[in-house]
């Protein structure tokens, strides 16, 4: 496999970099095609952590994983660990997917830097609706296309690509400590997350904590995520009737459960879409340009389709609450008969816009959907998980290394960006190590369809996301102190 072609990054190396730098950027290049296709031999695992699924591609992922991080030769010690996850009584229950912790001591003086990604993956979805299958990687273009191609073996990749450059360049005796963190199940909501980094704290500890799981402004420009909202999913249930009953019969008199629960979904919005619950908070912030027709572009609006919600797009986006409903459980068009449904559940799933606790935000959906029930229906909410939205801390020197190692690698100035996803495991990290500068990184961009059908990922990004890290570790390795 070869690299794709890309314009958009000069062959020489940047300006203004020393021998070493310039020396580490080449070594990217040239074992480009490697990390490629070390990549490709993840993305071939289907190792989506849901409960449904085996979980045994899971835990071949995870020995693959840490089959890499031996081969590098600069780790002390590569493990394959298991949590507890936290139960809904808030007690530890079962253990949740394996993670891959492989760890290497800080020496004289310098920093320590956990590089952290997920080898988990969403579920496929339609097969049907892939241009190729979901776990067979293939390259069209200058993209490699499959599920987790991006989100985020890609990021697993940049971190054992980087580490592999830096020791090619430094030697495997460098001083700068390294915590390779490789998740199991953060597409399942990171369930045992809190109880690894407790079972965890000493081998976890570190001065800069790099998160390579967001995105990029576009193809040939870098972004340092420094906002995130936090979400909040729940199983929403509501029901009308002890039992199915006749529709010609019944009808007009007796209240199905569909109708109900279609009254109820559709007081969250207001007429303009933006989303109405009372106690949810969201603000407008200053952002860079991005216009409704960028939006249409990106998202892939249909024709005539108009966008939701007021104030600016990136606000919309990155600093306003939305509900949405991802899921559905009702009897299908094809097996429906004439019957009043009595029961139906939905899936909601809400994100919380920065700066607002996701506890506090649940309790203000709970208020508005016990308001707002139509026809005395019975609602029943069940299977909740929340995650608290987070704001980073620009103010340190890591994120300033970041930014110089992102211009130079990418050879454009960096975007300080939101975005509206959520990685609710940050918050948890930024509490057990208060002291960690967090960097949120990502090898994505806007045609990437993370969680889509005919996800991807652009191999000129892949590159210089490698480059960026390489850079930041090489420069890293020669500071000496914290401060």
């Amino acid at each position: 496999m070869t690299d794709a072609p890309d314009s958009s990054l000069p062959q020489n190396a940047p300006a203004g970099l020393t021998d070493r730098e310039a020396a580490l950027v080449e070594a990217v290049q040239l074992a480009l095609p490697a990390s490629i296709a070390e990549l490709s031999a993840l993305v071939r695992i289907p190792s989506v952590s849901w409960a449904a699924f085996d979980p045994a591609h899971v835990a071949a992922s995870a020995e693959a994983v840490a089959g890499h991080a031996r081969e590098l030769g600069v780790f002390e010690s590569v493990e394959i660990l298991r949590a507890p996850m936290t139960g809904a009584d808030g007690q530890p229950g079962e253990l949740g997917q394996p993670a891959v912790l492989a760890t290497r001591a800080a020496r004289n003086g310098r920093p320590t830097v956990l590089l952290y990604a997920h080898h988990d993956v969403q579920p496929p979805g339609r097969d049907e609706e892939w241009e190729s299958p979901p776990f067979e990687p293939t390259v069209r273009g200058d993209r490699l296309y499959g599920r987790g191609a991006a989100d985020d073996k890609a990021g697993v990749e940049s971190h054992l690509s980087a580490i592999r450059a830096l020791t090619e360049v430094a030697g495997p005796d460098f001083d700068l400590g390294l915590v390779l963190f490789i998740e199991g199940e953060e597409e399942f909501g990171s369930r045992s997350f809190a109880n690894f980094l407790e079972a965890h704290r000493e081998k976890l500890a570190a001065d800069v904590i790099v998160v390579a799981d967001s995105d990029n402004w576009d193809v040939q420009t870098p972004s340092l995520t420094v906002s995130l909202r936090g979400n909040v999913t729940f199983r929403l249930t509501v029901s009308t009737l002890a039992h199915a009953s006749h529709s010609g019969m019944f009808g007009g008199a007796a209240p199905d459960a569909m109708v109900a629960a279609v009254r109820l979904l559709t007081s969250f919005h207001d007429d303009a879409g933006a989303v109405a619950v009372s106690g949810l908070e969201g603000r407008e912030i200053d952002a860079p340009p991005y216009s409704e027709d960028s939006l249409r572009d990106d998202a892939g609006l249909l024709d005539g389709v108009t966008p939701l919600g007021t104030g600016s797009v990136l606000s919309r986006m990155w600093a306003k609450p939305t509900v949405t409903v991802t899921g559905i459980d009702a009897p299908s068009v094809a097996n429906a008969s004439n019957t009043l449904i009595p029961s139906v559940s939905v899936r909601i799933s809400a994100r919380i816009a920065p700066g607002q606790p996701a506890q506090q935000a649940f309790e203000a959906i709970e208020r508005h959907i016990r308001a707002h029930v139509p026809f005395g229906a019975h609602v029943a909410i069940d299977d909740v998980d929340t995650g608290d939205p987070f704001l980073v801390d620009t103010s340190g020197w890591a994120v300033t290394a970041a930014k110089d190692a992102m211009r130079d690698a990418w050879g454009t100035e960096p975007v300080e960006a939101g975005i509206g996803g959520s990685i609710p495991f940050i918050s948890d990290l930024a509490r057990v190590f208060p002291e960690a500068q967090i960097l949120v990184t990502g090898v994505e961009d806007p045609n990437t369809r993370a969680h889509s059908p005919n996800e991807s990922l652009h191999l000129g990004v892949f590159k210089r996301a490698i480059q960026t890290e390489a850079l930041l570790l090489l420069r890293l390795d020669g500071r000496v102190g914290n401060s």
